[in-house]
């Protein structure tokens, strides 16, 4: 999407939950959807911890979560008044989170994938 409309986005992403450790693997499954629809994660791709990063959040123009609870937590922990904060469907204009896909096997990350997708095409459509 990004690439398709000459857009210069640079992506990161962390989280805040209390199984957002440092330094893990990611999930094979989350690497499996993702290479079905052609995004190559590499193998020494792992997870971060926000928490221990707190750095990432500076001079961030736009953060998306998942969950309502999610938003709050990153919110309150780093006391962002000033930045741009959603959850990924408020982003879309719609309503609800997204399900955490862990523990719910390819599936439930192929479900989660797909929702995110909309969520940002839209979101990018309402914000252009």
């Amino acid at each position: 999407f990004f690439s398709k409309n000459a857009m210069d986005v640079s992506v990161s992403s962390g989280g805040i939950a209390s199984n957002a450790r440092d330094g893990m693997l990611i999930s094979l499954d989350a690497k499996l959807v993702m290479e079905e629809i052609g995004i190559h994660l590499s193998d020494d791709s792992v997870s971060v911890d926000l928490k221990k990063h707190p750095e990432l959040m500076q001079g961030v123009d736009l953060i998306l979560a998942l969950t309502e609870k999610h938003k709050k937590e990153i919110s309150d922990y780093f006391k962002l008044e000033n930045k741009a904060i959603f959850t990924l469907r408020e982003f879309a204009g719609e309503n609800g989170d997204i399900d955490d896909p862990s523990m719910k096997g390819p599936k439930g990350f192929r479900k989660a994938r797909d929702e995110i997708k909309h969520c940002i095409i839209e979101g990018m459509k309402r914000f252009e």
